[in-house]
């Protein structure tokens, strides 16, 4: 078995999903009653995610609502990227914007790519393509190997393994 077996480490969201994760989140907070007369909502500015609301808490309430939702679908909360977390006020009310993390940043491929060099089996070779990395070696057993380690790994990123071959 001379050839090389391969998969790709990417960080991918299915953007369906987190619509339908937030058209979720939206009914809720229509329907719930610590929300009436708040003024709280959520909904996409562009490509970010805008929540709003009269207080720094409710805006908090409401974040916890959509995140919910988003573990429900089962989308990585690492992939919903809050900044500071805290809600900033705008005159009368307190907003805040989160944006959806697609593609692992470069420092995060570097830091997969040495954890698996320095913690993965020999012969484990590794290769940054733009925004994934892609994991070579001759056994697929040190794939499975490396595939348990990533996962294992804490990154500031949602992992998923593709295109093994």
């Amino acid at each position: 078995m001379a050839s090389e077996s391969s998969f790709d480490v990417v960080s991918k969201v299915d953007r369906q999903e987190v619509d339908n994760a937030l058209n979720q989140a939206v009914k809720e907070i229509a329907q719930r009653y610590d929300f009436k007369g708040v003024g709280a909502s959520i909904a996409w500015s562009g490509d970010t995610i805008l929540m709003v609301a009269n207080s720094a808490e409710r805006v908090l309430a409401v974040l916890d609502v959509f995140q919910s939702k988003l573990i429900k679908r089962n989308i990585s909360l690492k992939a919903l990227d809050t900044g500071d977390g805290e809600p900033k006020p705008s005159g009368k009310e307190y907003r805040l914007p989160a944006t959806i993390k697609e593609g692992l940043s470069s420092e995060v491929a570097k830091k997969l790519a040495k954890i698996v060099r320095d913690e993965g089996p020999k012969g484990v070779k590794t290769q940054i393509q733009g925004d994934e990395l892609r994991v070579s070696a001759k056994s697929r057993d040190d794939l499975q190997a490396v595939i348990a380690l990533l996962k294992g790994a804490d990154v500031d990123a949602a992992l998923q393994f593709t295109n093994y071959r």
